[in-house]
């Protein structure tokens, strides 16, 4: 035992090497005495670990498949059969020590995770830097993060800028760019620059630690299929204990009885499922893609429609300026875009911002703020400046100090609007000049992402979104999804994803957690996007993609339908192997050992089938070009 815990392939080695002794000696001295004790002592060396784990599984109340070993190899050597004890205890502690080497291989994203957990951390303290252990990082505290080194907690920058590799975090091949205000990780790497990071989580409270908590539990966590098996298994292998004793007792023949037990053992089909499982998860991991456990994967693999958040996710959530249009023909966009962005400086609208960064975009800042303002609820904002009026509003703001539209801004708002845009109509000292409009901005890989999706065999495709008709309307057709739904409030998200199941689908629900909570928690699979740094997304969500980018989503669902494949290859690869091995012993011509070398030979197919799940597979590229940016109405009056 001293021995086997040096290694798992110590064993194998030892009771292999006694099998060749044992031979040997029979080639020089003819079979005897002294090659059937090293060939007992080989089954004695292969077969005690065996034994233990059975006796251990029977206090337990558990028949498992190192009990049929261990019957079939002591009775082999009652009856004198020591090779075939020798052969089918080798057999079966090199197909051990595959098992446990593949598992190994397989949890490598897990190992990879924990080794790129930061040791050290400098920190400013009284007396300069200092360097002290990742672990001993206070809340609050600034460390300093240099070029090449590893960031030791997640934080926020305060001073510096840099690049920062965040693949083992989000996934992403290239590091992605650091300035004061940004959030950075425990475990990714500067590239370039210096950095001053506040730690807000340190310890077991950063994003690396709680991504390895949950690869781990979702590397231990059973599927429904497996669950199954090891269900199958309670009945399966009493019923191969039955057959091995009627066989006997009818034909008389021990041998055969012994083979049946050691044929009827499911090597292959107890690994098939766990091995496959850790591999698929293992390689979501890496790639960026926290998959819960088996039976969130199982479920990701049968998913028929997906359920889509708008603002947030299929767009950024940040308006953007999208039109000018001049109505006064004394002015020009300058003019018009100078005017909004004196009155909205002082603004707190949401929608002021747009406009200010266009104007600051397109020319020198005036540095002009207005010397009054005044918010009109339901309407915009009137500002005043050098003597001159500033209204930028909606067509009741017009109406509401008597000014005549008498250049047709009501019109264009109109179309503005009917194109899921905002409208803001701009007067200044009681005449229309022009009508801006803003809109969210639709992300460059939403409409990739809804193609791939329907690649990936997903057949319905439903933006939900509380926003206006007009508004989703021209986000979907940017996008391309199948179904619109407007207007609707968290428990109409709710109703929809229960309309789409009543209908027949198996769906994901892809939001923010927030107003579509209701939504996420009906659905079969939650999806939650960005979540990296997001302690509740992490925790909540039966998928998070790490970094903020849709196409992860498909590849999720690729990725889940591959490896529900590669289990029920694997699963029918253990079965016929099993039922063929029977009925050749039952017709005759397969002996115990022939048996466990097939039996050892399906496993390894197996291991190996599913290992294919850990190469990385090219993804289809973003197509060229990003949509335009298309309307988002956060409220019927403009600024």
């Amino acid at each position: 035992m001293a021995m086997r815990l040096r290694g798992r392939w110590v064993v194998p080695a030892v009771s292999g090497l006694l099998i060749a002794g044992s031979a040997a000696v029979a080639a020089v001295f003819a079979a005897g005495l002294a090659s059937n004790a090293l060939m007992l002592a080989a089954a004695v060396v292969a077969g005690s670990p065996i034994a233990v784990h059975a006796i251990r599984a029977l206090a337990a109340r558990v028949i498992g498949i190192d009990l049929l070993v261990t019957v079939a190899s002591v009775g082999a050597v009652v009856i004198g059969q020591y090779w075939e004890a020798a052969a089918v205890t080798f057999l079966f502690a090199v197909g051990h020590a595959l098992e446990q080497a593949t598992l190994s291989r397989t949890r490598s994203a897990l190992a990879e995770l924990v080794a790129v957990a930061p040791d050290v951390a400098v920190v400013l303290r009284v007396g300069g830097q200092i360097e002290v252990a990742a672990a001993d990082v206070a809340r609050g505290e600034t460390v300093v993060v240099k070029n090449g080194a590893k960031v030791p907690v997640d934080g926020e920058v305060v001073a510096g800028a840099g690049a920062v590799d965040q693949a083992s975090i989000t996934g992403e091949s290239i590091p992605v760019e650091k300035a004061v205000g940004d959030q950075v990780f425990a475990g990714t790497v500067s590239r370039g620059g210096v950095l001053r990071v506040r730690a807000t989580g340190v310890g077991a409270d950063t994003t690396l630690a709680r991504i390895i908590h949950r690869v781990e539990e979702a590397q231990d966590a059973k599927a429904r299929t497996q669950r199954f098996m090891d269900r199958f298994s309670r009945w399966y292998t009493p019923g191969i204990i039955v057959l091995a004793v009627v066989a006997g007792a009818l034909t008389g023949d021990v041998v055969l009885a012994l083979t049946l037990l050691v044929i009827g053992c499911p090597g292959a089909m107890v690994i098939s499922i766990p091995v496959s499982i850790v591999a698929g998860i293992g390689r979501a991991a890496k790639d960026g893609i926290l998959i819960k456990g088996g039976e969130h994967l199982e479920r990701a693999a049968k998913i028929t429609a997906v359920a889509v958040d708008k603002t947030g996710t299929l767009t950024r959530g940040r308006p953007l300026l999208t039109d000018v249009v001049v109505l006064d023909p004394d002015a020009d966009r300058a003019a018009v875009l100078r005017w909004a962005a004196l009155a909205e400086a002082g603004s707190e609208h949401p929608l002021a911002r747009p406009v200010l960064d266009a104007a600051r975009a397109e020319g020198p800042p005036s540095g002009q703020f207005p010397e009054a303002a005044e918010s009109i609820p339901g309407m915009g904002i009137t500002a005043t400046s050098d003597g001159h009026r500033v209204l930028v509003g909606n067509v009741a703001l017009l109406s509401h100090f008597d000014i005549a539209d008498v250049r047709g801004s009501d019109g264009v708002a109109h179309e503005l609007a009917a194109a899921g845009r905002t409208p803001m109509i701009v007067a200044v000292d009681g005449a229309v000049v022009g009508v801006l409009a803003v809109a969210d901005e639709v992300r460059p890989d939403a409409a990739h992402m809804v193609a791939e999706l329907h690649r990936a065999g997903v057949r319905t495709v439903v933006m939900l979104t509380g926003d206006a008709l007009p508004v989703a309307l021209a986000v979907g057709s940017a996008t391309g999804v199948d179904e619109v739904r407007a207007g609707l409030l968290p428990q109409d998200k709710h109703n929809a994803v229960r309309e789409l199941q009543r209908q027949g689908h198996v769906v994901a629900m892809v939001g923010d957690g927030v107003n579509d909570a209701p939504a996420l928690a009906v659905a079969d699979l939650g999806v939650a996007m960005g979540a990296a740094g997001s302690a509740v997304a992490l925790e909540t969500a039966d998928i998070a993609l790490m970094a903020d980018d849709l196409r992860k989503l498909p590849q999720a669902i690729r990725l889940a339908r591959r490896t529900v494949a590669t289990m029920r290859q694997n699963i029918a690869a253990a079965l016929v192997t099993v039922a063929l091995l029977l009925l050749g012993v039952l017709i005759g011509g397969v002996t115990m050992s022939v048996g466990m070398l097939v039996h050892e030979v399906s496993v390894l197919v197996v291991i190996l089938n599913a290992m294919r799940l850990l190469r990385r597979r090219a993804q289809p590229s973003a197509a060229p070009g990003a949509p335009a940016a298309v309307g988002r109405q956060l409220e019927p009056a403009a600024a």
